[in-house]
């Protein structure tokens, strides 16, 4: 009886082994390449959560788990994400995106209104009780970069590169969602939304004309924003402590030089995890956020950091393989727009941590702790498996 258990049950597995083996299959076709290196930056960076929140809540007398515990959870749900959306035929992404870019607005009015809540100065959060805040910013580029693909990535009939009414739609797509952020406001994401429109008319294959009009507009406006006081106080007096750091260092320079002090001390190998005396001792805020990669220089020091660097450039170097080989045009600006948004926020990230930018409060994709930013890097992680996966089956 047994015997003929186990044979029946061996028979049964073999066909579906064979089945998840062969070369057609998902499994077989899924870049895990891509998937080694942005499950090993997740890792990494619940580590660096755990290890950053640890001794203010143990000084608190609460549950020193309590931020690991939530930031599982998050993690948990970005991964399921990432593995549904990598699941879809990405025409059903395209159908929606007018839809993605719908919600996205109403996400980022429904801040604006008094439902939105205001935290460290922004005025970019909904309160959703028990603890959890949506940062609805952090979606609305996913729908920008899929919205702008569609536009730019299918020309009409007879063209082979978008046109002016399809880049004067794009920017001015784009233009209502920078409002809409600058309004909470919220530099750093306006950063991020103009880099990807940059990257992705660039690659469209506009006119070179195009790019000039669009570099020279964010120059000019950025000087119109300084001349006529268009920022807040405290994003002004971000920008001097990044031309004069010793400025104010007890004021505006004072996150710049602790975040530096901390990276510094860790030298090549750094103090060890949950042994940083910059991180244990509060010097530096928003440390499990923002300053994340501090917690990194410190406690793994410059071979832990470079390790980092090199996983998020592997992710990027692998989105960019994805797009040179997608044989169509919504897939190619899919991955590029991924790309420039997550190499973007990457450098920016660990540039205003390490002095060479400008402090604007952008998280570090896969490592910093945060739901929304959490997730919406999930979603992009899976849209990249997604164009990937059909890349050469789409038409």
């Amino acid at each position: 009886m047994f015997g003929i258990h186990n044979s029946v049950t061996t028979a049964t597995r073999r066909p579906l082994l064979r089945r998840l083996a062969a070369h057609e299959s998902p499994l077989r076709r899924i870049d895990w390449v891509l998937v080694s290196a942005v499950v090993m930056l997740t890792l990494i960076g619940t580590l660096l959560v755990w290890s950053a929140t640890r001794p203010a809540l143990l000084s608190a007398g609460r549950d020193p788990q309590s931020f690991l515990k939530k930031h599982l959870l998050t993690v948990a749900i970005g991964l399921g994400l990432a593995a549904l959306v990598a699941a879809l035929d990405y025409r059903l992404v395209r159908a929606y995106a007018p839809i993605l870019y719908g919600l996205s607005c109403i996400g980022l009015i429904l801040v604006l209104t008094p439902l939105g809540s205001t935290i460290k100065g922004h005025h970019s959060w909904i309160e959703l009780g028990g603890g959890f805040q949506l940062q609805p910013s952090e979606f609305a580029k996913v729908g920008l970069v899929v919205v702008l693909a569609v536009l730019l990535g299918e020309p009409r009939d007879a063209q082979t590169a978008p046109d002016t009414r399809d880049i004067v739609a794009a920017l001015a797509l784009a233009g209502l969602l920078a409002a809409l952020i600058m309004m909470q406001p919220d530099l750093g994401t306006t950063m991020v939304l103009a880099v990807v429109v940059l990257a992705m008319v660039a690659v469209s294959g506009a006119p070179k004309r195009w790019l000039l009009a669009l570099v020279g507009g964010a120059v000019g406006g950025g000087i119109a924003a300084w001349r006529f006081h268009l920022l807040k106080p405290y994003q002004i007096n971000r920008f001097i402590a990044f031309a004069d750091p010793a400025a104010d260092p007890k004021g505006a320079g004072y996150n710049a030089a602790q975040a530096r002090i901390a990276v510094g001390s860790g030298g090549l190998t750094g103090q060890g995890l949950f042994r940083g005396q910059q991180t244990g001792g509060h010097f530096v805020p928003e440390q499990h956020t923002d300053f994340i990669f501090t917690v990194a220089g410190e406690e793994l020091g410059f071979l832990g950091s470079a390790l980092i660097v090199v996983l998020v450039g592997v992710v990027l170097w692998r989105g960019l393989r994805i797009a040179a080989l997608c044989a169509n045009g919504f897939g190619m600006l899919v991955a590029t727009g991924v790309v420039s948004w997550l190499a973007f926020q990457t450098f920016e990230n660990i540039g205003m941590t390490i002095g060479i930018m400008p402090i604007t409060g952008v998280p570090l994709p896969y490592i910093s702790y945060g739901g929304s930013a959490t997730l919406a890097n999930m979603i992009a992680f899976g849209l990249l498996e997604a164009v990937h996966l059909r890349q050469r089956r789409f038409g």
